[in-house]
């Protein structure tokens, strides 16, 4: 099931964002101290997170602009990182198949991950529509937009965005969208192999390599298990060819 979808959708996808958009807001106030600290003006934090609008990515890149890297090293370090929003925009294709091209490509934008992790769960109960992904995104846009600014301006006044905490508001933010998406075999064996493959992975792979090796792993076992369990379900008795009684 696919569309569109309206207003309705748009505002309910807004409205539902909106506790998530709290944890973004504080995850936000201590990229902008960070951001200021690395010798970005507001005006350069409010483009960036506008245009690049990627919470992990963006704190990477002022890691790196702090440590005085190239402008190439840090556009191939923030595009292995974002490498799983391939896997992301391959799952929710297709709820959205009957949505023009030009759309996607508006929409793709404000494909996050906490945005993400709320449509792709409703989608998969009421069936996808653009509309209320458009919602969830934009309540994660103007959280994060205006908490980097506002942390950008007056960030002297906040102090260490790590002692108060700040930091763990990313962390938190996705324990509580991953707890209720754990209700079925499949989705625990492919959180395992996600956690096993990323620590191991990380201890032997160059920078964010893991993070794309681990979702890859992941996305398929799911699909092996969920494969398995379709086969086990076609051939269970009475609905194999062996089992259909014989007329006549």
């Amino acid at each position: 099931m696919t569309g569109q979808g309206g207003s309705g959708d748009f505002w309910t996808g807004l409205r539902q964002f909106t506790p998530l958009a709290v944890s973004i807001f504080g995850y936000g106030l201590a990229f902008g101290v960070l951001a200021r600290q690395a010798g970005l003006s507001v005006p350069e934090i409010a483009l960036m997170s506008a245009l690049v609008f990627a919470g992990s990515s963006q704190f990477v890149a002022i890691g790196m602009i702090g440590a005085g890297a190239s402008a190439g090293q840090i556009i191939l370090a923030t595009l292995l990182l974002n490498l799983r929003h391939l896997l992301m925009g391959a799952s929710l294709a297709p709820y959205l198949a009957g949505v023009p091209l030009c759309k996607l490509a508006g929409l793709a934008h404000f494909i996050v991950d906490e945005a993400y992790a709320l449509s792709i769960d409703r989608f998969r109960k009421y069936g996808g529509s653009a509309g209320y992904l458009l919602g969830a995104g934009m309540g994660a846009f103007v959280a994060w937009l205006s908490s980097t600014v506002v942390s950008g301006t007056v960030g002297n006044l906040l102090g260490d965005p790590y002692a108060l905490g700040l930091d763990f508001a990313f962390v938190a933010c996705f324990i509580g969208l991953l707890v209720p998406q754990l209700n079925g075999v499949e989705a625990w064996i492919s959180f395992l192999v996600a956690a096993v493959v990323s620590l191991a992975a990380g201890r032997v792979l160059p920078g964010k390599w893991y993070i794309v090796v681990a979702a890859v792993a992941a996305a398929a076992a799911g699909t092996v298990v969920e494969s398995c369990a379709a086969g086990n379900r076609v051939h269970r008795p009475g609905h194999g060819p062996g089992d259909v009684p014989h007329q006549g």
